[in-house]
């Protein structure tokens, strides 16, 4: 009967026939019903049944011999019928669950995440095809909850994995991560091979499972992966199986995965999360307090699910409680423990894994006191070269206790810093973490003086000298400095403060004089300014405490917009000023007092303070405020509505400016000229010449932007748009307002962004 076997490879050329399918073509061919095969054979009618009815995947070898007897088969009938019933032997065992690398349980108030999920669908259902994505790599610190998310895209996923879903802790942050090999054999027991069938040899073992899920539609969960070496041979190597691994590390040495990094979540995700927990225990009244505790908890999984058992344990305390607990720093990582959930112990498993200088240098960290820092702070509170500094910042980051950016700066998660410092207190001594405090402080407070003194007027001109450090070798670079590092610098000025280091405050707030015209919208000059009057005048020194009072008068003026206190501040300067002799800081009172009368309406008496303010400087020969006063009689003509005069008055600044012979120093023209063209601007707008006007301020927004002004560019912008509505030129007013939206919200302005941002989208 062997034409059967030929017929069927004709009929059937590229799918192979079944096991169920090739039986009852040899029954029906030698006319025999199933009672009839069931006699001659000796196997049951219903297990015949279920045999072609495919039900019966694959009979037992004993079985099939017997059927090949009472069927007269041939050689090569008989041995494709047994082999069919072998392969459907081993599709059976595969597809039976075999109880061994179990998916745990999802959590059933899982909350958030949701494109990290999609992120999981769309890699894990993408197709079998060569160079298809396969496998996914979630990284992160600990208590991100990555083996959360996990746990939740394999029982989601699950019905797309009709082969199974497995998961495998390898026990990445253990002393003792889990062998390759062994890892190796407990996958393969799971897919359903015996354990006299798995190979002895590594490489054989990974060899047959890739095989093994080349083709079989299986999703494998590889949590906590401790390296690239432990992680690699667990991969599939491509066809229909997939894998998802979670690491703490980045693990970037892996080649040919997809990565989804995650961070914490987002103040309503984090607040949904914890209401979620908390169920009934959630009353509409502690709304405020349980958005409160999730700002506590830094927006980690891990840490809200031990504030929300906590709370759920106790019937007693509601989120207000806790959250009171939470607010003492000191004590916040004991309390954000729950049973054997403790924050602190996830974060310590990280440090474990540190080489002993890399968690030297974490910990002290901790005393930065600003949000981020770079490699040279690094280097200085880990007393380490810049070089080793960045090969320990790499090892941080890569095991997620720090976060860095495209900028080269770094930042800890608020509760990875309570970590940092209770290791501190911990590890090392009061006397070297006093130390260690005062190394920093006077490294920031130094570097920040020498970064203000370049915007002083002759620094940095040819025959000045320059700063011996390398970033800050220009104006440009010393700008960046300041600006990136204000909170470290600003808290090193709080703390030198604090311990009586009054002579390095002050020449700290003294070096910022010039430098604050060039930032004028940041809300740190009031402090600072009035750490230097205190510290002045602990020091016995009214002048230069003068200084700092005209100082704090300029900044009540500009950006507190508090004219009133202007004018005390101005009041005490001018008294001390009087007294000790510095005409200098006479004309600047002056000045200033003139600018808060102007805000007040009273622009005579401005007048007259800013034309007074101007005669002292001219002679003292102080040309860079003298234009600064002529500039201010301007406005306040301006502001008069004697638009020609002020004109007048800006084309004369103007001259004066481009005079090279004039005695201004290149910086601050470089900051006055693109204001009196914009002020030029306006006059001409005012007196209805708007064509001229418009292509004044455009020029002084354009030297704006390159000399990095923004609040005088917005309002500039402001301004132009205006005068091309009124001139029709409806898109371009648009764009200018639009532009002005920007820049005002990127000087923290929100309420004037939305009224350009409005006007915008309405404008004629």
């Amino acid at each position: 009967m062997g034409h059967l076997h030929q017929v069927a490879e004709k009929e059937h050329p590229i799918t192979t026939p079944s096991f169920a399918e090739v039986l009852r073509r040899h029954r029906h061919a030698v006319r025999l019903t199933l009672e009839q095969l069931a006699e001659a054979s000796g196997v049951s009618a219903r297990t015949l049944s279920d045999m072609e009815r495919g039900r019966s995947k694959g009979s037992q070898h004993r079985t099939v011999t017997a059927l090949a007897d009472a069927l007269g088969l041939d050689d090569a009938d008989r041995n494709q019928l047994v082999e069919l019933a072998r392969e459907g032997r081993l599709r059976d065992r595969w597809a039976r669950p075999t109880g061994l690398c179990e998916l745990p349980r999802s959590v059933g108030d899982f909350t958030g995440r949701a494109a990290g999920l999609a992120w999981t669908s769309e890699l894990l259902r993408a197709g079998d095809a060569p160079g298809a994505a396969g496998v996914g790599l979630i990284t992160g610190s600990a208590g991100l909850g990555k083996t959360t998310l996990a746990v939740r895209a394999g029982h989601v996923l699950r019905p797309d994995f009709p082969r199974g879903v497995f998961f495998l802790d390898l026990f990445g942050m253990s002393p003792q991560p889990l062998p390759v090999d062994d890892a190796l054999g407990m996958l393969l027991r799971a897919l359903g091979i015996a354990d006299q069938q798995i190979p002895g040899d590594v490489a054989e073992r990974a060899s047959l499972y890739r095989s093994l899920l080349r083709d079989r539609r299986a999703l494998i969960v590889l949590d906590n992966a401790a390296s690239e070496e432990q992680v690699r041979p667990l991969l599939p190597g491509g066809g229909a199986g997939k894998a998802l691994v979670t690491s703490r590390r980045l693990l970037a040495g892996l080649e040919g995965v997809r990565r989804l990094a995650l961070g914490p979540l987002p103040p309503l995700e984090a607040t949904k999360l914890l209401t979620g927990i908390l169920k009934e225990r959630s009353a509409p009244d502690e709304e405020s307090a349980v958005g409160r505790l999730a700002q506590l908890c830094g927006g980690l999984p891990l840490a809200l699910r031990i504030a929300g058992n906590r709370l759920v344990s106790r019937p007693g305390w509601n989120a207000a409680d806790l959250a009171a607990r939470l607010t003492n720093e000191e004590r916040r990582l004991d309390q954000l423990s729950a049973g054997d959930l403790k924050i602190a112990t996830a974060f310590g498993l990280s440090y474990e894994q540190l080489a002993i200088s890399t968690r030297r240098l974490f910990r002290r960290l901790a005393l930065v006191p600003g949000r981020d820092f770079d490699a040279a702070l690094a280097a200085v509170a880990g007393g380490t070269s810049i070089e080793e500094a960045w090969n320990a910042l790499d090892e941080l980051v890569d095991l997620g206790l720090l976060q860095d950016d495209m900028s080269g700066r770094y930042r800890f998660h608020d509760l990875v810093r309570l970590f940092a410092r209770d290791r501190l207190r911990q590890e090392e001594t009061t006397a070297e973490r006093d130390a260690l405090t005062v190394t920093l402080t006077s490294w920031l407070l130094s570097t920040a003086t020498t970064a203000g003194r370049w915007f002083e007027p002759g620094y940095g001109d040819p025959g000045q000298a320059a700063p011996d450090a390398a970033e800050l070798s220009s104006a440009e670079k010393a700008d960046h400095w300041l600006r990136v590092n204000a909170d470290n610098w600003l808290g090193a000025l709080r703390h030198a403060t604090s311990i009586g280091r009054f002579d390095v405050v002050l020449d700290c707030a003294e070096s910022m004089d010039w430098f604050s015209d060039r930032w004028m919208h940041a809300p740190l000059w009031y402090e600072v300014f009035t750490l230097g009057a205190e510290a002045a005048a602990a020091l016995g020194d009214p002048a230069r405490q003068a200084v700092q009072l005209n100082m704090l008068a300029w900044a009540h003026l500009l950006s507190r917009d508090d004219p009133e206190a202007t004018l005390r501040y101005t009041a005490q300067a001018m008294d001390l000023a009087t007294r000790s002799g510095a005409s200098i800081q006479i004309a600047l009172a002056h000045h200033h007092a003139g600018g808060a009368l102007r805000r007040l309406g009273r622009l005579d008496e401005a007048i007259a303070s800013e034309t007074r303010a101007a005669e002292l400087h001219r002679s003292n020969g102080d040309m860079d405020r003298y234009c600064h006063s002529l500039g201010a009689i301007g406005t306040c003509l301006r502001d008069a509505g004697h638009h020609a005069e002020a004109l007048e008055r800006y084309l004369g600044l103007l001259a004066l400016l481009n005079d090279d012979r004039s005695g201004v120093t290149p910086s601050v023209v470089a900051i006055i000229r693109p204001i009196a063209l914009a002020r030029v601007g306006d006059c001409l707008g005012l007196l209805g010449r708007r064509a001229e006007a418009i292509l004044k301020l455009t020029e002084a927004i354009s030297l704006m932007e390159q000399g990095q002004l923004p609040v005088p560019q917005a309002r500039s912008l402001e301004t132009l748009a205006v005068l091309l509505s009124e001139e029709d030129r409806i898109g371009e007013s648009r764009r200018a307002y639009a532009r002005a939206a920007e820049v005002y919200q990127a000087v923290g302005d929100a309420e004037a962004s939305g009224r350009c941002r409005s006007l915008a989208t309405v404008a004629p």
